[in-house]
């Protein structure tokens, strides 16, 4: 449940060699479905449905889908050969293509033209990275569930670090077994290999599916296979077959000195690496979580009061183990797992270390009421995981004789169910800045990461039996008014704003305040403040932007008239 033990490293490769095609014929079957369903039940789901029409399957950042297949009346034919092109050299050219295509002898790289001479009945489509991309993402959310450890390897890879985690799911061979059975169910075709280096677990399963090699083996097993496996690029492949040197284990006789004039010190560096001499780190997609609590059921869940409980439960899991180590949650992450595979991760942020699991099953019931877009359960939830991705140690303090330390405690809670609900950049509060322009005096920042600092900053004295010298109400962008000044450089005598004129009866200023140099761009003029009083008893905080004879100039043997501004209103 805590962290990760510091076992041997083994990483399990995943390479899907079909994504563009196989992402597209996934989204026919479902498209398929949706017709089948609607004429047959009136548009009411029957069966499951696999993926999202216009999204390739993806459904809330998960992967989620069923091998496509040939469905009478369904009007798809999933045998006639597809293949999915892209523009190379001003030239459609095959990027990816299904079983019934490869059949006919095409491959990847030969042009549309040839395609069509060797297999007239094509269908063809074109290619979409972004779309491919977003769908390997969807897959490296869904492999979650077997460890919090994956990274990509684009354009069609994932890595998997599943050291310490193996056991399990029963063993490496069974884990690797499990992943792939459940995405060539889901309708992706799939090589895996497992080793204790990443680039030696990418080499294998690009030649052979289902390998696990043990440590210190890495030489032995990817010494046969040809030098294509280490996907150094076309120009470096085939200067090594020029050179006679077909497979790895002939290039790996060679001097390394030898090889790194030839065909550079990266191309050594990646053969050295495969041949486990040399570590290569992933980079995983999330940083691991500091605690982690799940719960995995053998009937999925789809109920509100079924998932609710098992929150709280695992709510209790994780905090007593974070209590063992005198640590508190910051941050906490619920993820749903959906049997068909979509992924849904809800994340909800705490003011103070939080020690108690009645406290976040509240936050996260606020933060389901709240939902914009309702946690849609589907078919049910196969597995739910709590997971506090960030904590921090408690400090114990004295609780029985000081009341502020139990009214902190109250309000921090109650801001934490506001943030819950309605967002952390919606409850604010405000810390004094060392700046005297107006706009910049205050900064409003998130109050569940600053209630402490606003509760000790430290603000201006008003000076007793004397009017406020700021208004309550300051506007973030100041608006401009139509005044009438008795004299150039004086208070206004008559303003109009928002189409209403205000007659001055009383005026204070005026204050001046110059802008900071060296902020300023060299056009922000000095403003000159007026606290004015109309006739109806309301106050106003208004200036005049630029100094006379200094910052306003003459125009033509004219004076240009200044701009006024109201920046705010007095209680």
């Amino acid at each position: 449940m805590n962290a990760f033990s510091q076992n041997r490293r083994r990483i399990l490769s995943l390479w899907l060699p079909r994504l563009p095609i196989d992402r597209i014929k996934r989204a026919q079957y479902f498209a398929a479905q949706v017709e089948d369903i609607s004429h047959n039940t009136g548009g009411r789901p029957s069966p499951p449905l696999w993926g999202r029409a216009g999204e390739g399957g993806v459904t809330n950042s998960g992967v989620c889908g069923s091998p496509p297949s040939l469905t009478k009346g369904g009007g798809n034919n999933t045998d006639m050969p597809s293949i999915v092109v892209m523009k190379e050299n001003n030239a459609l050219k095959i990027h990816s293509l299904d079983e019934a295509a490869a059949r006919y002898g095409l491959e990847i790289g030969l042009p549309l033209a040839n395609a069509r001479a060797i297999c007239p009945h094509l269908e063809v489509f074109d290619a979409d990275e972004a779309l491919d991309a977003k769908t390997l993402t969807g897959i490296a959310d869904w492999c979650d569930r077997f460890t919090p450890l994956v990274a990509l390897d684009p354009p069609h890879g994932l890595y998997l670090d599943i050291t310490g985690c193996a056991h399990l799911f029963g063993g490496e061979a069974a884990m690797l077994r499990l992943v792939s059975d459940l995405l060539t169910m889901q309708g992706f075709a799939v090589s895996a290999a497992i080793a204790a280096n990443p680039v030696c677990a990418r080499t294998l399963n690009r030649h052979v599916h289902g390998r696990i090699v043990p440590d210190g083996e890495e030489a032995d097993a990817i010494g046969p296979l040809p030098v294509s496996a280490l996907g150094a690029g076309e120009v470096i492949t085939v200067g090594l077959r020029r050179a006679g040197l077909k497979t790895i284990s002939d290039v790996a006789c060679r001097g390394r000195h030898e090889i790194t004039a030839r065909f550079g010190a990266a191309f050594t560096t990646r053969l050295s690496q495969a041949l486990g001499q040399g570590d290569c780190p992933i980079s995983p997609r999330k940083v691991p979580p500091d605690y982690i609590a799940e719960k995995r059921f053998v009937e999925p869940v789809a109920t509100d009061a079924a998932i609710m409980t098992a929150l709280s439960r695992l709510a209790a899991m994780l905090v007593t183990a974070m209590t063992q180590q005198g640590k508190g949650a910051r941050r906490l992450e619920a993820s749903f797992f959906r049997t068909d595979g979509a992924v849904r991760t809800i994340m909800v942020d705490t003011g103070q270390p939080v020690t108690r699991g009645e406290v976040i099953d509240r936050l996260f019931r606020e933060r389901l009421d709240a939902l914009a877009d309702p946690l849609d359960p589907g078919f049910g939830f196969d597995l739910i995981r709590l997971a506090a991705s960030r904590s921090e140690i408690v400090v114990q303090e004295q609780r029985d004789l000081d009341a502020h330390v139990h009214d902190n405690d109250e309000l921090a809670a109650l801001i934490d169910r506001i943030t819950a609900r309605i967002g952390a950049r919606r409850v604010l509060v405000h810390l004094p800045q060392n700046t005297h322009i107006p706009e910049r005096a205050v900064l409003p920042v998130p109050a569940q990461q600053h209630l402490a600092a606003a509760a000790n900053a430290v603000w201006p004295e008003r000076a007793e039996d004397e009017p406020p010298l700021r208004p309550l109400r300051l506007f973030e962008r100041p608006e401009e008014i139509l005044v009438i000044a008795q004299v150039p450089d004086g208070p206004p005598a008559r303003f109009v704003w928002r189409r209403a004129t205000h007659a001055v009866v009383r005026a204070e200023g005026p204050e001046r305040i110059a802008m900071e140099w060296w902020r300023a761009d060299g056009g922000v003029l000095t403003r000159d403040y007026f606290r004015v009083e109309d006739e109806a008893g309301l106050r106003f905080w208004v200036y005049r932007d630029g100094l006379y004879e200094r910052e306003i100039e003459q125009q033509d043997g004219k004076a240009v008239q200044p701009q006024w501004f109201m920046h705010g209103l007095f209680a």
